[in-house]
C-alpha cells in the first residue's frame, strides 16, 4: 500500500471512529463491509460503468413508467452495501437554508434548487466507498438530469486540489460544495442526520428530504426515492 493510500485509509477510519452509533439509523450501515479499491482501478471503473449504465437505464423507467418494482433490477447494481431511510409523506424534514461555495468558487444556495428534485451526495476524495460509487452517481446524473433532476456534491474535510483532481479523474459533471469543516453537514443534519460519507439525500421540489441512502449508492434504491420525490407530496 502506498503512503497516499495509507493516509486516505487512516483518514476514513478516523472519520468513522469519531461518531457514536445512531439509534435511529443503527450502528451498522454497511460501511465496514465495503472493500477498498485495489490496483487496476481504471479497468474496474470501466466495467463498473458498463454495468451501471445498464442498471440506471432500467431504473430510469421508474420515473417514466410509474409503479414498476425496483427489486427487479436492484440486485447486483449497488456499489457498496448501504441502507436506506425513507420519510413518510407529510413528515419529511425541510432542508434549512444553506449558502456555500463550490469547489470552483461559485456561490451556491440550496434554495435555488426549489422546483426541482435534487440528489445531494456527501463525499470525500479520501473515502474509499465514495470512490467506488462515483461512476454510478455520474451515470445516474447523465440519465436523470435531462428529466429535471439536479445533482450536487458536498466535499467533506478535503483540499480543493485533491477534490478537483478526483472530479477530473472520475469525469464528474455536476458541481460540488467545498465543505472542509463540515459546516454544511452540520446545518443539513438539523433536518436529517448525516453520519459519515458516502451519504446521498434525495430532496423533493419543495425542499423536503424524501429519503437518505447511507453508504454506497444502490441504483434501485435511488430510483425508488426519485420516483417518490416525483409523485408524492411532502
Amino acid at each position: 500500500m502506498t503512503q497516499a493510500q495509507r493516509s486516505g485509509a487512516d483518514k476514513d477510519q478516523a472519520f468513522r471512529s469519531s461518531e457514536e452509533p445512531s439509534d435511529e439509523f443503527g450502528s451498522d450501515n454497511g460501511h465496514d463491509a465495503t472493500p477498498p479499491l485495489i490496483a487496476g482501478k481504471g479497468s474496474l471503473r470501466s466495467r463498473a460503468r458498463r454495468r451501471t449504465i445498464a442498471a440506471v437505464t432500467a431504473a430510469a423507467v421508474v420515473l417514466a413508467g410509474g409503479a414498476l418494482a425496483v427489486n427487479h433490477f436492484a440486485a447486483g447494481s449497488n456499489t457498496s452495501a448501504g441502507s436506506t431511510v425513507e420519510y413518510a409523506a407529510g413528515r419529511r424534514p425541510l432542508v434549512p437554508e444553506l449558502t456555500a461555495t463550490s469547489l470552483t468558487g461559485t456561490p451556491i444556495n440550496l434554495s435555488s434548487y426549489r422546483g426541482k428534485i435534487l440528489v445531494l451526495n456527501f463525499w470525500g476524495s479520501w473515502c474509499a466507498p465514495c470512490i467506488a460509487e462515483a461512476p454510478a452517481l455520474e451515470v445516474a446524473y447523465e440519465q436523470y438530469h435531462p428529466r429535471g433532476v439536479d445533482f450536487l456534491g458536498d466535499d467533506l474535510d478535503d483540499t480543493v486540489p485533491n477534490a478537483l483532481s478526483f472530479i477530473r479523474s472520475e469525469n464528474i459533471s455536476y458541481p460540488s460544495i467545498n465543505d472542509p469543516s463540515y459546516a454544511v453537514v452540520q446545518q443539513f443534519s438539523q433536518a436529517a442526520l448525516v453520519r459519515d460519507p458516502p451519504t446521498t439525500a434525495v430532496i423533493d421540489k419543495t425542499g423536503h428530504v424524501v429519503g437518505m441512502i447511507l453508504g454506497g449508492v444502490n441504483i434501485g434504491e435511488l430510483a425508488m426515492l426519485l420516483h417518490q420525490a416525483e409523485t408524492a407530496g411532502s
